[in-house]
């Protein structure tokens, strides 16, 4: 679709935060971002364990901080980073209810006896081991979000399925970049060039909240609680599940993927992987320091 079509009667300042978003979703290689005050710069690049981070999971209860990427599932809770089960490119990636049980898709890596595409699997121990659920050599779900009633996925298509392993197609008329939800209620947010979506069925239907900014990615923290980041790296929060947003801070580098926990006093605590490595912030993404030294 043409950027003219996308930012028809739209303010500048979206028109700008429209075009950095269709160019962050078409670079293969991401590249840094300047920094700015209110920041902290973590680790090098080269400290990761690969240069494409496709999602990221953090353990409540264990403070375990995962980096689904290019080369597989690691465990960047301490320096070196550990890794976790066979080489598989995890395009996309998300934490179910349980512990220690994920979804992924993507496509198998040297070691890997999973078809290509890998459709959806699951594991139950972390990661170390993956079982086929569904579309295997069908599907490359680059989006994942679970919800209360189940799985909403994107391949081309949009896809919802309560199960993993039965799917129904959805017409939703847009294209996401990432899908947030979370177990604990079936809202589901899809951010697209054009504004973010959000279905409160599980996936089924969609509306597109004209008030809310344009955010490349998105995060629950808790069943109301959603972070936003914008394509240039500022953060965003809202307390009513998308409805309306507060401005925060800004990451360093170019954001690759986020996520968020519960925090106190209405402040989520939020990792983000960038280019300059794994931060995280503790006061609603105010601020943001080195994951390591959280």
């Amino acid at each position: 679709m043409p950027l003219h079509a996308l930012t028809r009667h739209r303010p500048a300042t979206a028109l700008a935060a429209t075009a950095a978003l269709i160019l962050a979703l078409s670079a293969c290689s991401p590249g840094p971002t300047p920094g700015t005050a209110g920041t902290a710069q973590s680790a090098a690049a080269s400290d990761m364990p690969s240069s494409h981070v496709h999602g990221i999971s953090v353990n409540r209860e264990t403070d375990q901080v995962l980096l689904a990427t290019h080369d597989g599932l690691f465990d960047v809770t301490k320096s070196p980073a550990t890794k976790i089960g066979a080489t598989n490119d995890l395009m996309g990636f998300t934490a179910a209810a349980e512990q220690d049980v994920f979804y992924a898709s993507g496509h198998p890596g040297p070691g890997s006896d999973l078809p290509n595409p890998l459709g959806l699997i699951k594991s139950v121990d972390g990661g170390k081991t993956w079982e086929q659920l569904s579309r295997q050599g069908e599907s490359d779900f680059h989006a994942l979000a679970t919800a209360r009633s189940g799985i909403v996925a994107y391949d081309g298509t949009l896809r919802i399925s309560s199960d993993g392993k039965t799917w129904t197609e959805v017409a939703a008329g847009f294209v996401p970049a990432v899908l947030a939800g979370t177990p604990e209620t079936d809202t589901v947010l899809a951010t697209t060039p054009d504004g973010l979506q959000r279905s409160t069925n599980g996936g089924k239907t969609w509306e597109r909240l004209t008030t809310a900014p344009i955010v490349q990615f998105a995060a629950f923290a808790s069943g109301t609680e959603v972070v936003g980041v914008e394509p240039d790296g500022t953060v965003h929060h809202s307390a009513d599940a998308g409805n309306t947003w507060t401005r925060a801070g800004r990451i360093e580098g170019r954001v690759q993927a986020i996520t968020a926990v519960k925090g106190a006093e209405g402040k989520p605590w939020i990792w983000a992987a960038s280019t300059e490595g794994v931060v995280v912030s503790t006061d609603g993404g105010t601020t943001f320091r080195p994951a390591d030294a959280a």
